[in-house]
């Protein structure tokens, strides 16, 4: 059994894999929805489920995004392409490779071990340094920015 901290779901490289592979799929559900809806005109259903199970792993994979990039200190121009990335159906695949293969994703996170720095460190070496606290303030933010685009109501198309 592998450690929290070497290569688990919980290391940023799995974690990261997984989020941006979830984001992905999701998308894949939201899109054959869409031709279901809109070009056979057959059912709104894959619509209606997959459009709120993509945004939901949407929010997921940007809450992920800012936390690997906080650990990793990623520049904020690999910050911006990560969370962009998002948008694009599929390109959260590309983008998962493409920062693995420059070095950006490690199998333990650097602030379990090391001292946080400044600024937003501190709360993320806290969330990471108690994992069960840290997932549940995850689940907690997922839930309530999925609330808030609720409120905000869906988008125009």
């Amino acid at each position: 059994m592998s450690s929290p901290r070497t290569g688990s779901l919980t290391g940023p490289t799995r974690l990261f894999r997984v989020v941006a592979t979830a984001e992905a799929i999701t998308w894949a559900g939201l899109l054959t929805g869409m031709f279901l809806k809109y070009v056979t005109e057959t059912t709104e259903l894959g619509v209606r489920v997959f459009g709120m199970l993509h945004g939901v792993v949407f929010i997921a994979y940007c809450l992920t995004t800012v936390v690997v990039a906080v650990d990793r200190r990623w520049s904020a121009s690999r910050l911006a392409l990560g969370l962009v990335s998002a948008v694009p159906p599929f390109m959260t695949i590309w983008f998962d490779r493409h920062v693995e293969r420059a070095g950006g994703l490690a199998d333990s996170w650097r602030l379990t071990t090391e001292p946080a720095g400044r600024g937003v460190e501190r709360p993320t070496a806290w969330l990471l340094r108690n994992p069960l606290q840290g997932a549940v303030a995850g689940i907690v933010a997922v839930v309530a920015l999925t609330g808030v685009a609720l409120l905000v109501g869906p988008p125009v198309g």
